[in-house]
């Protein structure tokens, strides 16, 4: 499981020209999912999320996290995120879950986030064609994979 994390100070998601979510200051998620994903790496990710001090404290250190802030959470599906780009110039996704696959892991993940870290996640809609509006605040983009949790 990879995810893209923007520090944002404000995000939407819209599908069909028409605003699905919003986010004012917090993280935007983009997540993608591997066929080999599990509950494991859901449950390790949104901890490291939930937790990741990325926000500014006083003295400006980034040592606050999104629940210190009392932040949002824009979470969108993004299966890109495992485009495999070695041969040639069309990526290969065959690295990505299929959506039977992924669907249900994509919201395992928004429930962790929801029951296990008080949050309520805003999201996309999974396999639909979307377009992402976002302030990036620093910029603060960091990737992480479960895979390299070790």
């Amino acid at each position: 499981m990879r995810v893209v994390i923007q520090r944002v100070t404000e995000a939407s998601v819209s599908i069909d020209n028409k605003v699905k979510a919003k986010i004012e200051q917090g993280l935007l998620v983009l997540l993608g999912i591997e066929a080999e994903d599990n509950q494991d790496d859901i449950n390790w990710l949104c901890k490291k999320i939930v937790n990741l001090r990325v926000f500014e404290d006083d003295s400006k250190a980034m040592n606050r996290s999104l629940a210190d802030i009392d932040g949002e959470i824009l979470v969108v599906s993004q299966f890109t995120l495992h485009a495999s780009t070695k041969k040639g110039n069309r990526p290969s996704f065959i690295k990505a879950a299929k959506p039977e696959i992924a669907e249900p892991l994509y919201h395992s993940f928004l429930n962790v986030l929801q029951q296990k870290h008080n949050l309520v996640p805003k999201v996309g809609v999974f396999g639909a064609m979307m377009k992402i509006n976002l302030v990036n605040d620093g910029p603060v983009t960091i990737i992480m994979d479960s895979k390299s949790k070790y």
